[in-house]
């Protein structure tokens, strides 16, 4: 199958490209740069120079190709705008893939997070049957864009589109992790002397090898419904206090709990304060079932205790 691939220079699709090379498939990734270009290269990919804001590029290149899988975002805007701006820019650029698939059944598979909004705290596990939920900001009153991006790729099964979004886990870990939740959370402990935790620290968070995650994106491509919803979890639910420890293990320091009453701004947990409380438990039943996913790759625990997030020296 002939794959265009956005991101592919990212944590994800970095892994993700090697990943549908290995099995045979011809792929091409999108180039901003020339280092980008030099990357994708490497990883046994061809180059299509161009970017994210050329809209009318990305839909005239992905009517060339058998399948689409989109992990890329606009991260300049992250600083100017927030998650949202970010997400926000994605809602075109999957209007644009709309037009370009439209009626052909050719695969879409776009990058979502378990972590939504209207996704955590469910008092259950999330599953892959859970819809991207219209949850609504209570001071801005405006519908979160990541939501409504899922969403929107999801709808295009509706216009012959086989449509699918591959939700990665909270936790995304490997050895080329770089700026991810964990080197977040090991960059506290080193500042702070301790690695902390919310409360008790019972509340569960879900994880996924990145590999591992790789692996799903390529089955979802290859084989994937249309409409549907997968789940990148492995770890279907750590408790916060346990990935604490080990993080404390690791560095030589204790673990200790941050009451919840100081979790606010500048306490220990700094802009992290508003999601570390939150439980993410995620089921990835379905997605084994309907593709045949089976992770392979470390546990989160068990990467931890590889060593290669805590490089000695």
């Amino acid at each position: 199958m002939r794959v265009f691939v956005t991101g592919g220079t990212g944590h994800s699709g970095s892994h993700i490209v090697p990943e549908l090379v290995a099995a045979g498939h011809e792929v091409t990734g999108l180039a901003r740069s020339d280092g980008a270009a030099a990357a994708l290269s490497a990883l046994g990919a061809k180059v299509r120079r161009g970017d994210l804001e050329d809209l009318t590029g990305l839909r005239e290149t992905a009517a060339e190709f058998d399948g689409v899988i989109h992990v890329a975002h606009r991260q300049d805007l992250l600083f100017s705008g927030g998650i949202d701006a970010v997400a926000a820019a994605e809602v075109p650029i999957m209007l644009a893939y709309g037009e370009a698939l439209e009626g052909t059944g050719k695969p879409l598979v776009v990058a979502g997070s378990i972590g939504s909004p209207g996704q955590q705290d469910l008092g259950r596990p999330a599953t892959e049957e859970d819809p991207a939920l219209p949850v609504r900001d209570e001071h801005k009153g405006t519908l979160h864009a990541r939501n409504v991006v899922e969403s929107a790729v999801i709808g295009l099964a509706e216009r012959g589109v086989r449509s699918s979004v591959v939700r990665i886990a909270n936790i995304a870990h490997s050895t080329t992790d770089s700026r991810g939740f964990l080197v977040q959370l090991i960059a506290l402990a080193k500042e702070r002397g301790f690695a902390g935790y919310p409360g008790d620290g019972a509340n569960l968070w879900n994880a996924v090898h990145i590999r591992d995650a790789a692996s799903l994106f390529r089955l979802a491509l290859e084989k994937g419904p249309a409409g549907r919803y997968w789940h990148a979890v492995a770890d279907e639910g750590v408790a916060f206090r346990e990935i604490s420890e080990a993080i404390g293990s690791r560095l030589g320091l204790p673990a200790l709990s941050i009451p919840m009453d100081e979790l606010v701004l500048p306490g220990y947990f700094g802009f992290l304060a508003n999601v570390v409380t939150r439980s993410y438990p995620a089921s990835n039943a379905i997605t084994r079932q309907v593709l045949g996913w089976e992770p392979v790759q470390p546990r989160l625990l068990d990467d931890l205790d590889n060593g290669h997030y805590f490089p000695a020296g």
